[in-house]
């Protein structure tokens, strides 16, 4: 009989030998899908889907005239930091300098419009200098420890450039203007704000981990050897190359004798995630499907952890207690809108419509008189019940068009509500007259 219990890491595929090999390069290799398929005794197309996805995974990086080279993997934790090359990306930029800086990370940018001066007291290392054509202030900066962007499409000294290549600094020339520049680098830190502050399966899971698995012809004994050993009464079912083909639990064993395999018990093709899903969405899967149990998976459908549904919402309980980094466009929206209640106890959001929320016509747009609508219900639900809710289904009824600069207020009302069900209905008035509604029915997803 096969051995059972932790997940064994010994069974790997090509594709994962050539990732270990990629991973095992020293940074700055220059990697090719002909070397590596002659290395390592695999098709070119083996090794290229490989190299796409150590691409996608961070492991490596594609460069303007140098190629495809093994990078160092950027943590989740400085998914905030811009790197040189991507601003380069970014601006269209050419690089006059510092070629072998492109990685470097920059924590901030100044404009240079003001005497030279002045702008040095702003420039430290990590810096980039957004600037005209001003050689000076280009040597300088680079002497502050600071890269340059020279906005406009100017270039600069042979001076500078080999002043950029000795310390390693990029010097980058821009055609846009500097207001564009700048614009087009604070949405992007803007972005990676929002990004981190996403929180993924990847955040939580505990490295190294203990899988316990099991296998089609393991019995109900073996599953009860596990239990004992384990405490737990759910386990991923594996093939031979650990890859997810069902789930077994407790209630799966009822009235089966001792000798029974689990592949006739087992519920096949079981709902997996991979580590890079939102926690959010994984909790939303659960609840939806009625799991407790969740296999993580790579590519390839092999296991590489599991959580729980308390893993799950013990995550969400966390991530509400931190701070927040960055707004989407929902927090933008619903940032002017003040809570009251009114006489009766009922709530009462009120705000303005802003230039934003317009649309071609003059008027609030359907889409933002929605998220205003769900955002009053989401605070409604929460006023009643701690958990966060995903809706369901939403009816919407656009009554009377409303201008800019409208003062409205929303009104939403608990029509029922239960462990795992809500149900709501919401109503914007404008100088008393009812002008929008919409009825909703949303999961509850309970904190623990």
């Amino acid at each position: 009989m096969d051995e059972f219990g932790p997940m064994n890491h010994d069974t790997s595929t090509k594709h994962e030998q050539i990732l270990k090999y990629i991973e095992g390069l020293p940074i700055g290799s220059k990697i090719s899908v002909r070397k590596v398929a002659e290395k390592l005794g695999v098709s070119e197309g083996t090794a290229y889907r490989a190299i796409k996805e150590a691409d996608a995974i961070g492991l490596v990086a594609t460069k303007e005239r140098v190629g495809t080279v093994r990078v160092e993997k950027k943590l989740r934790d400085q998914m905030d930091k811009l790197t040189f090359a991507e601003v380069v990306n970014m601006v269209d930029g050419e690089v006059l300098g510092g070629l072998d800086g492109l990685e470097k990370t920059l924590h901030k940018f100044v404009i240079g419009a003001m005497q030279q001066d002045a702008m040095m007291r702003y420039i430290d290392p990590g810096s980039l200098l957004i600037v005209g054509n001003r050689a000076k202030a280009h040597l300088c900066a680079l002497e502050q420890g600071a890269g340059v962007l020279i906005t406009g499409g100017f270039g600069t000294s042979d001076e500078v450039k080999q002043l950029a290549d000795t310390l390693q600094l990029p010097i980058i020339s821009s055609s846009y203007d500097t207001f564009t520049v700048a614009s087009m680098i604070n949405r992007a830190i803007y972005d990676r704000l929002i990004k981190k502050k996403i929180l993924l399966i990847e955040d939580i899971l505990t490295h190294p981990m203990r899988v316990f698995v099991l296998k089609a012809n393991h019995t109900i004994e073996d599953w009860q050897r596990l239990h004992e050993e384990t405490g737990h009464s759910r386990f991923p079912i594996v093939d031979e190359w650990n890859r997810v083909i069902g789930i077994i639990t407790s209630r799966d064993l009822i009235g089966a004798g001792p000798t029974q395999t689990l592949d006739k018990l087992m519920t096949r093709n079981p709902v997996t995630a991979m580590a890079n899903t939102s926690v959010a969405s994984a909790a939303h899967l659960m609840v939806w499907e009625g799991i407790e149990l969740l296999p993580i998976v790579d590519a390839g459908r092999k296991i590489v952890s599991v959580i729980s549904r308390q893993d799950v919402l013990k995550a969400m309980q966390h991530v509400q207690r931190q701070p927040q980094h960055g707004e989407t466009f929902e927090d933008l929206i619903w940032a002017g809108f003040s809570e009251e209640k009114d006489a009766g106890g009922q709530l009462v959001f009120r705000g303005t419509i802003t230039p934003q929320m317009i649309n071609r016509l003059g008027t609030v747009s359907e889409g933002v008189l929605t998220v205003l609508m769900t955002q009053a219900a989401y605070h409604a639900m929460q006023d009643v019940k701690k958990g966060d809710i995903v809706v369901d289904n939403m009816s919407s009824y656009f009554v009377k068009p409303v201008q800019i600069d409208s003062l409205v207020e929303i009104r939403p009302k608990m029509i029922e509500v239960s462990r795992k069900f809500g149900k709501l209905d919401v109503e914007m008035f404008h100088g008393g007259a009812l002008v929008a509604k919409a009825m909703l029915t949303a999961q509850v997803i309970e904190p623990g």
